[in-house]
């Protein structure tokens, strides 16, 4: 079964929120659109094409499709280290409103976005990568569907804006498979699932009566 990997950009209060600049989403008077720019360095954009380099396929919400469907076949691969991979690699779209796709390679998903994501893990191909697309992404959350989640964490909050882990999130744990930070700041680190979430307890624990007793018989000896 091939993985899903969700790829985002967030704030330390973990807001995903239009990153790359203006009008990407100004959703619910957003005010802070490109908030990345300020923190991107050379040294995050090697660890991005890294991440980028194999085979891949992508899912998209709508959103996240238009904006891309309306910058990257207009960009020159020469002059991108990703315009050619996100061009040539197989795109599958999560939409209630779109009902054709003019991208090349593009496939729109049908029915029950869950229930077709689950499909499409069990099929042979690469990796499925899932960019921006939040919406979506809570989506997948809800339905246990992200296997690993890479996380550009950066210093700053934003204190409004749409999150990554929003109300409705499903409990999971999660192992850190690698990190790194940039120059600015950035925290670039992997996480894959790791079972269910463990609790326990800090707490003391309330001495017996026979241990009471035992601690009282010491006291008095030592007097």
């Amino acid at each position: 079964m091939r993985k899903l990997i969700v790829l985002t950009f967030i704030s330390l209060d973990g807001v995903m929120q239009a990153p790359g600049g203006p009008e990407e989403d100004p959703t619910g008077d957003f005010k802070y659109e490109g908030w990345v720019a300020g923190y991107f360095d050379e040294y995050l954009l090697k660890a991005m094409v890294m991440q980028m380099s194999k085979p891949l396929d992508l899912l998209l919400g709508r959103k996240t499709y238009e904006i891309f469907a309306a910058h990257w076949p207009y960009v020159n691969s020469r002059d991108d280290p990703f315009a050619a991979k996100i061009n040539n690699a197989k795109k599958y779209v999560a939409s209630k409103t779109l009902t054709k796709l003019d991208w090349s390679n593009s496939e729109l998903i049908e029915g029950d976005v869950g229930e077709e994501v689950k499909k499409l893990k069990k099929q042979d191909g690469p990796d499925i990568q899932v960019h921006g697309s939040g919406n979506l992404v809570q989506t997948l959350l809800k339905h246990n569907l992200v296997d690993e989640l890479w996380l550009k964490i950066f210093p700053v909050t934003l204190g409004t804006g749409k999150r990554l882990f929003a109300e409705g999130t499903i409990p999971s744990a999660f192992k850190l498979i690698k990190s790194e930070i940039s120059p600015n700041g950035v925290i670039i680190a992997s996480y894959e699932r790791a079972g269910e979430v463990r609790t326990g307890s800090f707490g003391l624990e309330t001495p017996s009566d026979a241990e009471l007793a035992r601690r009282k018989r010491i006291k008095e000896k030592e007097r």
